[in-house]
């Protein structure tokens, strides 16, 4: 697997080749996985075929309340939980919460701006905001993971 870091019109993108076989690579941008095409073939003897195992990712789980006399939780680690992500292109012009706060279900976590229109976006799930990836001001693609909810 190989990893690279290319910023394009001043917006930042990771892209990672997870395999290629034939004229047809599998790679993930930001995170999103996408099969890309080739012109030609790239010749197997300088470039192997990169393979990578398939793992399956865990499944959320809406949290539970706590019994009311059991003791509190530690907090989630950071990054830990569901991701929030951006559902089109757009400019982050509000942060609506911080790492550490309790959001419920249509909270609204951030205020994206896209085609002259601010977009609220809801928390979809219950939880501490674990990790806050976006900055206000910030450029963000579709599908660009904004936060995430433990």
């Amino acid at each position: 697997m190989n990893k690279y870091q290319y910023k394009v019109q001043g917006v930042d993108y990771e892209v990672e080749i997870e395999e290629v076989e034939g004229n047809i690579a599998k790679v993930n941008v930001n995170g999103i996985p996408f099969e890309v095409e080739l012109q030609k073939p790239i010749n197997a003897a300088k470039h192997p075929t990169i393979t990578r195992p398939k793992v399956e990712a865990p499944k959320p789980v809406a949290p539970t309340p706590p019994p009311a006399a059991a003791p509190a939780q530690p907090a989630a680690p950071a990054g830990a939980g569901s991701p929030v992500k951006a559902p089109l292109p757009g400019t982050i012009t509000e942060l609506k919460v911080q790492v550490g706060q309790q959001v419920n279900v249509g909270d609204v976590v951030l205020v994206l701006e896209a085609m002259k229109m601010q977009n609220n976006i809801e928390a979809e799930y219950a939880g501490t905001v674990t990790s806050i990836t976006v900055k206000q001001g910030e450029t963000v693609m579709e599908g660009a993971v904004l936060m995430t909810i433990g």
